[in-house]
């Protein structure tokens, strides 16, 4: 089987994961990077000893014929146009998450994906995480029974990464889109992939990006500068009702006034509930007691080898026809749920999803 060609586009922050997962993979040739920041493509090219550099969509995949397959590692509003060129150009697709800045543009990508008969998968890159496979495992085997409610949060104290993430016109949003993303498709990945029926959701510009605090910020966008722009919201909450009756409560923050970040994520089902705080808990009865539940070995999230798995699963979806865990259309409903909470945020009800 021939090495696949596979191309960047957009090679900031997020791209050096894709970048070396695909340099991990045996079966990959990674082959040409593009981006229009000129420096940045430069930077990238020369550590990683890439000749073939574009600083236009249209100029590497007109270029390059032979390209197979690229990753979008854009700013979100550039998700779109960039993936609905490569599939246009007959290339195979690995979308950062979120999918794209609105419901309207995934299902756009998904249609032109259908359209030419390639791949659209979609960067949801916690669903590989070993904590998912473990929950997956005690769900699988019973030990949860009917999950009927779910809690999620991804808060940062101080963690406004700056550049075009606090842009809204690049980002389409703050911490919801940028964070609250993750745990939101994590939660429904676990609860079986249920519809949305019904989202209220609140945001808040209070903090904004703190610029007057000396405290660094621990993830800085390679566009970060004096001059950013700060007009999405610092913190975001909502209530997410699926058709199956269950419910999900998220909260996400660039911005908030807690002791420390937090990542907890936990379902609550008829036989047992599960946190992941990011360790690995399951709360049940046994023999007519309350019983608590630790693993021997250690389940903490580790973001090492996430992105390795994730393309691998590209990889040998391309290549052998396996099955997608992340398709385009579970980013189509992710999107519906972040549309729906601005809007809710934005009228001060609810919205009823169709």
């Amino acid at each position: 089987m021939s090495k696949l060609k596979v191309g960047i586009i957009g090679v900031g922050n997020i791209a050096q994961e894709h970048i070396q997962g695909y340099l991990k993979n045996p079966n990959v040739e990674l082959y040409a990077f593009c981006d229009i920041n000129e420096a940045q493509l430069k930077k990238r090219a020369e550590e990683y000893g890439i000749t073939r550099c574009y600083t236009s969509k249209e100029e590497m995949l007109s270029a390059l014929p032979e390209l197979d397959a690229v990753s979008v590692c854009t700013w979100n509003s550039a998700h779109a146009p960039c993936t609905i060129a490569a599939l246009e150009a007959g290339k195979h697709v690995l979308c950062e998450k979120p999918m794209a800045a609105s419901a309207d543009e995934a299902r756009q990508m998904a249609a032109a994906a259908k359209k030419n008969g390639k791949l659209l998968q979609i960067g949801f890159v916690r669903r590989y995480g070993n904590d998912c496979d473990i929950v997956r495992d005690f769900i699988n085997g019973g030990s949860i029974g009917d999950i009927y409610y779910a809690k999620a949060t991804y808060l940062r104290r101080n963690g406004n990464p700056g550049g075009w993430f606090g842009d809204k016109s690049r980002s389409a949003g703050g911490p919801l889109i940028d964070l609250g993303v993750h745990v939101i498709d994590l939660t429904r990945y676990l609860m079986g992939n249920p519809k949305p029926v019904s989202v209220y959701g609140a945001t808040f510009q209070k903090l904004f990006n703190r610029k007057n605090l000396k405290d660094k910020v621990g993830y800085s966008s390679v566009s970060a500068s004096d001059n950013d722009i700060c007009d999405v919201e610092d913190l975001a909450s909502a209530m997410i009702r699926y058709d199956n009756g269950a419910v999900l409560q998220v909260e996400a923050s660039f911005s908030l006034n807690i002791k420390k970040d937090e990542g907890v994520i936990q379902l609550f089902g008829t036989k047992g509930g599960v946190k992941l705080d990011p360790e690995f808990e399951l709360f049940t009865e046994v023999n007519d007691y309350l019983a608590n539940v630790q693993l021997n070995r250690p389940t903490a999230l580790s973001f090492d080898g996430l992105f390795a798995r994730e393309i691998d699963h590209f990889v040998d979806c391309v290549q052998n026809g396996t099955p997608c865990r992340a398709p385009a259309e579970d980013g189509i409903e992710i999107m519906r749920i972040l549309d729906a909470v601005y809007e809710s945020a934005r009228t001060g009800h609810e919205v009823i999803l169709g």
